[in-house]
Formats: structure tokens, sequence, C-alpha cells
């Protein structure tokens, strides 16, 4: 996926609330929207570099979008609402194994009671499969964890998958790591031990479990690597 504006280079300052942030660019203060609602302690410091896209419009009250931390080793997607745009180019794209010869049918579809964000049918046979992709901007010691903070939503997702899976559909849950250090994933039980818990269930109930590292620069985002599931407890 190409980045379609240009980044400007700014040093972060501090959150205002979830969606608010104030930074430095160019010698001035501004405020930017920050597309993810995720705590982002570990990336979003003050003084730490950060790159911004111009984004003024009369219905808008940010004249700036925070797309990137820049790390010293790596640059860091936070914006929240890439994960299913990135899944979708890669599906359409056959770039991901777990997913040949599968295409997207249908956005945000209902099933029970929640709505997941992707439903395939593989070509020529019927089979389907319902998708649920979750955006993963934490990395420690190379494992790329989820959830940074308590996600009720996340975990009934999970569980929707599940029945689903019980039910003999084919069902996942897709992390795309928006960075490209992460070498394996990890459910973060110490942000949110539920959440670990219900993906553990829900692996042994059929439901699988895929993360993939992407490649990220100032020009493009691409997921390019699964990496490995880590489920086992304490990892």
């Amino acid at each position: 996926m190409r980045v379609q504006r240009p980044l400007l280079e700014g040093t972060f300052i501090a959150r205002e609330n979830r969606f608010r942030a104030r930074a430095r660019l160019a010698g001035e203060v501004v405020v930017a929207h920050v597309p993810n609602s995720g705590r982002l302690r570990e990336l979003l410091s003050p003084d730490q570099a950060v790159l911004l896209a111009e984004a003024a419009s009369p219905h808008r009250l940010t004249d700036y979008d925070l797309l990137m931390v820049s790390l010293p080793h790596t640059l860091v997607s936070i914006d929240a609402r890439l994960p299913n745009k990135l899944f979708h180019e890669a599906v359409a794209d056959g770039a991901l194994r777990e997913f040949e010869g599968y295409s997207v049918v249908r956005r945000e579809v209902t099933y029970g009671n929640s709505r997941l964000d992707f439903l395939l049918e593989a070509d020529g046979n019927g089979r389907s499969c319902l998708v649920e992709v979750k955006s993963v901007t934490l990395v420690r010691e190379g494992i790329g964890r989820f959830p940074d903070a308590v996600t009720e939503r996340g975990a009934r997702h999970l569980d929707e998958l599940r029945r689903g899976s019980l039910g003999g559909k084919r069902t996942a849950v897709v992390f795309i790591i928006q960075r490209g250090d992460a070498q394996a994933f990890a459910p973060h039980d110490e942000s949110d031990p539920r959440f670990g818990e219900v993906l553990r269930e829900a692996a042994l109930d059929g439901v699988g479990i895929y993360a993939y590292a992407c490649a990220v620069s100032r020009r493009e985002i691409v997921v390019h690597d699964s990496v490995p599931v880590l489920l086992a407890r304490g990892t």
C-alpha cells in the first residue's frame, strides 16, 4: 500500500486524549489526530520522533494526522485504520499462503452478536472463511503483543469466531504487526489476561490464529512475513 501523502518530521509532545496529540513541527506546536485508540505508551513519549501528514479541512479540528513513530531501528505505523486495507490488499494479491485461493466477498459482516471484518470465499469450491483483523504496534524483545489495553470487544469477536468454528465454518483472527522488527506474536497477558485466555480457547476450538509483520517505509507499507504465534502462557 502506497503512502499517499508526504510525511513531515516532527517530535511528540503530549497526548491530550485518545485521538488528539500535540507535536512540534518545524519549530511550531501543532495539534494532530491520532488514528489509534490504544495506549501506545511504549511509542509516544515526550520528544519521540514522529511522522505527520497534513490533513487540513474545514470539517476537522486538527490539521495533521500522526501516522508513524520513527524508532532508531524501525518505523512503526500506528494508524489502526490500515490493517484491514493491508489484509484486503494482500489477499487480493495472493500474498498470504494461509489464504491462497480466497478472495474478499464482503466487509463488515454481521455474525452472531458481532460485526466481523471480512467474509472470504475460495474460488470455485464454495469454501468460505470469516476473518477478524487486529492492529498490532507493540513489540517487546522481538515479539509482537496484542492488546496494549483491555479489549472486551476483541474478546467478543473471538467468542463469535469460536462459535463459527464449532459450527463447522472456517474462521480466523489475523494480527497485522505494523512494523518490521517482530519475529513472533503472542497475546499480551499483562495488559488483558482474559483476551489471552479466550485466544487460546479459540485456537483449541479450531480458529486459525495468524500473525504477519509489515515492511514499513515512508513511501509504502506492505504485509511481508508470517511470524510464529506463541500461545504458551508465560511467553
